[in-house]
């Protein structure tokens, strides 16, 4: 897979994906919105994969959406409007795509941020299982800065993650939301020192889930975006169905047997 805007590599039981533009300030160009569709693709049809980790480089996690690139996007004449209008519907549709493949995502994905995380970062951090910041780490939903409404996922996700007051003061103000009070509000799970001692924090956090069944752990993540997709009453029955289905093999013993005997449990891959 030949890749420009991120460096992918898999590690053990962690898939490590980097966005590698720190001179761009990791934005999010033409080439990102299909690169990173190709990457979960290939993480999902790998059963070693049992969590990923989103990683940046350099001074800021991404400052968003490549402005360059958009605005030629916003360009160029049309003989029929609503014909250009239905053309670039389309074009949201796959950007949105790019980030919905990361909230269907099979296994936990843990986003560590350094810097500003900003517009488009903002979207895809919240299409993440997990965030983990560095002290000096921001969040701006930018969008509003730039006169347009967020398309890509932070307006859908943010009111899960956040209370009601506080996402429509960050989405109306656009004003920089700063690691401490993230952390306050349960937006992001930790804060560190410095970006190695958060990307350390996230290893240690992905070795953790991936030494734990894989079958449960993929249905705990289907069954949580089920029920904060659904109601109470629809997720109880899916999750129902769910175990109903799934606890059929060898991971229960398993790990009940290892739990009397107060050793470490190990389960094979899902299937491929």
């Amino acid at each position: 897979m030949e890749l420009t805007t991120l460096d992918y590599r898999i590690d053990g039981a962690i898939a490590r994906v980097t966005m590698n533009r720190p001179a761009e300030l990791n934005t999010m160009n033409k080439a990102f919105w299909t690169e990173l569709i190709d990457v979960f693709a290939d993480i999902d049809s790998n059963p070693a994969v049992r969590a990923v980790i989103i990683a940046s480089t350099g001074k800021h996690f991404t400052a968003g959406l490549d402005l360059g690139w958009a605005g030629q996007t916003l360009g160029g004449e049309s003989v029929d409007a609503g014909r250009a209008r239905e053309a670039f519907r389309r074009h949201v549709k796959h950007m949105q795509e790019t980030f919905n493949v990361v909230d269907r995502c099979r296994v936990p994905v843990i986003a560590v941020v350094q810097g500003g995380c900003i517009g488009g970062g903002v979207d895809f951090v919240t299409a993440c299982d997990i965030r983990i910041a560095t002290e000096n780490s921001f969040f701006t939903v930018q969008e509003v800065n730039i006169a347009i409404v967020a398309d890509v996922g932070t307006l859908q996700r943010i009111p899960h993650l956040l209370p009601q007051g506080l996402v429509r003061e960050l989405a109306y103000t656009g004003r920089r939301f700063p690691a401490a009070e993230a952390k306050q509000y349960g937006f992001v799970n930790a804060v560190h020192a410095d970006h190695d001692a958060a990307l350390a924090a996230a290893t240690a956090m992905a070795e953790q889930i991936a030494s734990k069944s894989p079958l449960a752990i993929t249905g705990i993540k289907h069954v949580l975006n089920h029920g904060r997709d659904h109601s109470i009453e629809d997720g109880l029955e899916y999750v129902a169905l769910w175990n109903a289905g799934m606890l059929q093999g060898e991971d229960v013993p398993n790990a009940v047997k290892a739990q009397m005997a107060r050793q470490e449990a190990v389960f094979a891959n899902l299937k491929a």
